[in-house]
């Protein structure tokens, strides 16, 4: 337990001339304080220079002051009261998560189907066989010569199925719990710009002759994303530190886990895919908190978007690709 202030007394003042200070300002009825009360009160008294002295009432306490300063004494405080109402301010209620697990299930089992039809030799758009590897990886000097498609199609390949099932189960659980918070539709959508963002400037900064494909960017991205989010919408709680250390300490264990994971994987992507998730999530949290969460129609376009996006991509890297 912490022990209350010392008295600060105004000598020479006998017991009579002090008088005490009522723990309800709006009434006249003399109760008790609380410790914190107490502590909050004499220090408003002591930064007005007004002299106090606390005294043990029962299981509270009792403030007083000289006779002279008790009017002062009283507006003091309920200037302090007035200005500090509110304060600090409560925390936010708990946003409702929204329930679409299967949808993200069944995208992610997406991924995994893709990966085996990049495993067959398959006739298309005038590839005997499609070498969807050569085609789709992030090529950093291609990309730099305009091979734009590459900062998608490399998102959706993986070097093997040990690369394909670390992405997929340690992704999945952070890619659905944003899609709990942000609805399908944004979700991916966002997860899409950051993967797209990091192995931009990846290929930027990397030698131009750098390869690597795999969706770990992006994953990045959706750790980034969870932080920016729990940032801003917890600020204005007493310990926002709380909300947010975990998923950067998160980002950080991936990070040294699989950031460095073999040839076909890339740490600089990573870290990038992560820093972007960080601006795209407080844009996409101050954006709920002004308009809400989208509908439904909003949403299935934004899912539609994001689709259409991987699927021109592919087009692209098919028909312009080499």
């Amino acid at each position: 337990m912490i022990d209350p202030p010392i008295d600060i007394a105004a000598p020479g003042l006998e017991p009579a001339e002090w008088q005490p200070l009522p723990a309800r300002l709006e009434g006249a009825a003399v109760t008790t304080l609380s410790r914190r009360q107490l502590r909050s009160w004499s220090l408003v008294l002591a930064a007005r220079h007004i002299p106090w002295r606390a005294e043990r009432r029962g299981f509270g306490w009792q403030l007083l002051v000289p006779a002279a300063e008790l009017t002062r004494s009283v507006q003091e405080l309920r200037q302090y009261e007035s200005e500090n109402r509110g304060w600090p301010p409560a925390a936010p209620q708990a946003t409702a998560l929204v329930d679409n697990r299967t949808t993200t299930i069944w995208v992610l089992i997406a991924i995994g189907v893709f990966y085996n039809l990049t495993r067959h030799n398959i006739n298309l758009a005038g590839h005997y066989p499609v070498d969807w590897a050569a085609l789709g990886n992030a090529h950093a000097g291609k990309i730099m010569a305009g091979q734009w498609w590459r900062l998608v199609t490399a998102l959706t390949l993986h070097a093997d199925w040990q690369h394909l099932l670390g992405n997929l189960l340690i992704g999945g659980i952070f890619i659905s719990r944003l899609c709990r918070d942000l609805r399908s539709g944004p979700a991916w959508l966002l997860l899409l710009f950051s993967g797209m963002l990091g192995n931009l400037v990846n290929a930027w900064l990397q030698n131009p002759a750098h390869r690597a494909v795999g969706a770990s960017t992006a994953i990045f991205g959706a750790v980034g994303l969870l932080a920016a989010i729990s940032m801003v919408r917890y600020r204005h709680n007493l310990r926002p530190r709380r909300r947010w250390t975990l998923p950067v300490a998160a980002a950080l264990g991936l990070l040294a886990m699989l950031g460095a994971g073999g040839e076909n994987t890339d740490l600089g992507a990573h870290l990038f895919g992560f820093l972007f998730g960080l601006p795209l999530g407080i844009g996409a949290e101050l954006m709920i908190e002004y308009r809400g969460r989208p509908g439904r129609a909003v949403n299935a376009l934004l899912a539609a978007a994001a689709i259409s996006i991987v699927a021109g991509s592919w087009w692209a890297a098919l028909l312009m690709g080499g």
